[in-house]
């Protein structure tokens, strides 16, 4: 492929985005000329980035960090260059936006922002623009579509956008979208339904995968006395994670003693440390706070059993690293995950919130190593099959080919 394109991302690189800068690296390895671009700064500063991390970062154009006065600069060359395109953009702010004054704010926020990425498209030779996420991200480049008119596509991961599809301006999103690629049949699910069906040709799965290369199992077998359970993901409500503080706090009830890591960061921190030590379990639980990919195997090396209770997903990748690493996963039936988990062959799954089922599932497999042996294996020979980052982003590749031949 020889036509460069524009990758837009809310944050890049940042801890819950990993998944998309090796996404990223692999499309170049496959020939794909790609740039990015980042509506904000990394999550963290230059200094505690990886150096993978770092070096995308200093290649990648920050689009609110081009300040007032550039802005300011591409609104005029905006009005000089292209008035109509211009003129087009405002009609379509006020069409996201209606009467609701805030909505609307928020909308001449994204033109702005369209514009100074239109513009660095431009100053780069680009005219395809590919945003993941169905989110504020993709209002952006919807918007460089209608002003500059580049191509634009995107990659819908869900759920948020689901939950709100109007809020999200998704049937738009749709409509103005020269392709979109979705994570999980559920997510094209989503979409079908609120798309008239000439737009479902847009529409291909996309899996997301995991090197299995990087994240293998030990080749030595764990030897412990007390199991150590493993959650990986940001600390917030939908997340679930209180739920898994309830089934720790029954098993101790029961006489069955289990340590419990959390890895990752979120405005949830000090309530589940509150409820952890008001459910006499506190002393089992470890906060890591966020830790890079630099580390986070040392966490996965030592876990025993993978859980992530969660209330709202699109597909995790941390369960697709889980199983590459043979740890058993129990998660919940919910959006895509029945994708990648099928109860009882692979993991275990239970209803969303369910407490005494999430307790059964973690007991069954404390008292039974055979079966962690085996869900584990089942689990690796999914992601080998089905998950594998060089194949899916190959598959990735195929599409995004083929769709750009056609513009």
């Amino acid at each position: 492929m020889t036509q460069s394109i524009a990758y837009l991302v809310s944050q890049y690189p940042a801890y819950s985005h990993t998944f998309i800068l090796r996404e990223v690296q692999q499309l170049r390895q496959f020939g794909v000329p790609i740039v990015v671009s980042s509506i904000r700064l990394p999550d963290r500063t230059f200094e505690k980035l990886t150096d993978i991390e770092r070096n995308e970062a200093e290649h990648t154009f920050y689009v609110k960090s081009q300040g007032l006065l550039k802005a300011s600069i591409a609104l005029g060359k905006t009005l000089f260059l292209n008035p109509i395109g211009l003129l087009k953009g405002f009609k379509h702010v006020v069409k996201l936006g209606g009467w609701d004054i805030k909505r609307l704010l928020y909308h001449v926020f994204y033109l702005v922002e369209a514009m100074l990425l239109g513009h660095w498209m431009r100053s780069q030779n680009i005219t395809h623009l590919h945003v993941h996420f169905a989110t504020p991200a993709a209002s952006v480049g919807m918007l460089v579509k209608t002003v500059f008119g580049y191509s634009f596509s995107f990659t819908v991961h869900g759920p948020d956008e689901f939950y709100d599809a109007p809020g999200y301006n998704l049937p738009e999103k749709i409509l103005a979208a020269d392709f979109i690629f979705c994570i999980s049949h559920y997510a094209r699910s989503q979409l079908m339904k609120l798309s008239p069906v000439e737009a479902w040709s847009k529409f291909d799965v996309c899996r997301l995968g995991v090197d299995p290369e990087r994240f293998k199992p030990l080749t030595h077998a764990k030897e412990a006395e007390i199991c150590n359970l493993l959650c990986v993901g940001r600390l917030t409500s939908a997340k679930g994670q209180a739920i898994l503080l309830e089934s720790l706090a029954q098993l101790k009830n029961e006489g069955i003693f289990c340590t419990l890591t959390f890895v990752g960061m979120g405005p949830d921190e000090q309530s589940l440390r509150d409820y952890a030590e008001s459910l006499g379990i506190g002393l089992q639980v470890v906060f890591t706070g966020a830790v890079d990919q630099d580390h986070i195997l040392d966490y996965y090396k030592v876990a025993d059993i993978f859980v992530l209770p969660s209330f709202a997903e699109g597909l995790p990748v941390v369960l697709m690293e889980a199983m590459a690493m043979e740890i058993p996963c129990i998660t919940t039936v919910i959006t895509g995950v029945p994708e990648l988990i099928v109860n009882g062959q692979n993991g275990l799954l239970v209803p969303a919130s369910d407490t005494d089922g999430l307790t059964k599932a973690i007991r069954l497999l404390v008292i039974n190593s055979a079966l962690r042996q085996q869900l584990g294996r089942a689990g690796r020979e999914t992601v080998l099959a089905d998950y594998d980052l060089y194949s899916n982003v190959h598959y990735l590749f195929e599409k995004l080919s083929l769709h750009l031949e056609k513009l």
